[in-house]
């Protein structure tokens, strides 16, 4: 494919991209960022201000998560991901499974929802920010495209329908398809970890056990396109058939990094989201807990004393 008519060849090292893409750094993804960081900046400050406290982990997992995205978008990787299969595959699992969980981690919704004012006080009718982003939430819309039953295909098609297509090579014949298909996966990612995370409010609140099994749904497709990549004996994807003399790479070997890539990466969210589940499991118990424990003080025990009575009731029968 011929990308001579996109005018600008750039020098980078150790060999000359002549795509003539002007990819480093992509300025979508850094206003994108940058707006997003300051965006959360200014609801926590808001926060602070009127006395309220926000967790310092959830801004550090936040500003994490967008930062993995400003490194695979924004720095020299993003050009090397337009001539390397490997390099793309780095940069689509972390903004596909990485980022996601990291972002959603920093419960940007909750947020949201607690620094922006309530609006329509006088204004019958209107409706704020708050209001529209809280119907939003509840609208039919974000119930279907958060329903295990949309999110998990839809997981799995962005791995198949993109690169076993001719869709990939088309998209990535040009900037703004690129730009189009990696905020493709960064939606996908984060559509699909939102229920199954539970920081955040939403339409869809399943147990733990079945955030798990959702989870491990759409793993294994993540390990069987690798498989499939580093199985194949031929190139698969027209894009990366021929790489540049200058890099000394074969493009199956590339391939071959780049399934197996794919394959390990499908462990790492599974990880994380695990390791968040069961800390989220151990704090709702904690809590249900100290509940507990709260009613059994204004009632004073009034429950153990039944469970007492009964006993002792027992005890009276069985020896009459």
């Amino acid at each position: 494919m011929d990308h001579s008519g996109h005018g600008m060849n750039m020098d980078l090292p150790p060999f000359t991209l002549g795509r003539g893409l002007e990819l480093s750094p992509d300025p979508f993804f850094l206003i994108a960022c940058l707006a997003a960081l300051a965006l959360y900046g200014w609801g926590v400050v808001r926060l602070r201000r009127r006395g309220d406290s926000w967790p310092v982990g959830r801004t550090v997992f936040f500003v994490v998560g967008v930062l993995t995205v400003l490194l695979v978008m924004c720095t020299m990787l993003n050009d090397y991901g337009m001539v390397m299969f490997s390099v793309h595959m780095v940069q689509h699992m972390i903004v596909s499974m990485l980022s996601p969980i990291l972002i959603l981690l920093g419960a940007p919704v909750t947020l949201t929802l607690r620094a922006l004012p309530v609006s329509g006080r006088g204004r019958k009718g209107r409706k704020g920010p708050r209001e529209l982003l809280l119907a939003l939430l509840h609208s039919r819309y974000i119930k279907i495209v958060t329903h295990p039953a949309f999110t998990i295909p839809l997981f799995i098609a962005s791995l198949y329908g993109f690169y076993f297509t001719p869709l990939f090579d088309f998209l990535m014949g040009s900037r703004v398809g690129h730009i189009t298909m990696m905020v493709h996966f960064l939606a996908v990612g984060l559509v699909f970890f939102w229920p199954i995370m539970g920081v955040d409010p939403g339409p869809h609140r399943p147990g733990y056990v079945m955030r798990m099994l959702e989870l491990f749904a759409g793993m294994p497709f993540h390990a069987f396109f690798g498989i499939a990549l580093m199985m194949a004996s031929q190139p698969m994807v027209e894009a990366y058939k021929n790489p540049p003399a200058s890099l000394g790479i074969d493009a199956l070997a590339d391939q071959n990094a780049a399934g197996g890539i794919a394959w390990a990466f499908s462990e790492i969210p599974s990880v994380l989201v695990l390791i968040a589940l069961v800390f989220q499991w151990y704090r709702s118990e904690q809590r249900v807990a100290r509940r507990s424990d709260r009613a059994a003080d204004r009632d004073g025990d009034k429950q153990l004393e039944d469970y007492n009575a009964y006993l002792a009731s027992l005890r009276a029968r069985s020896g009459a």
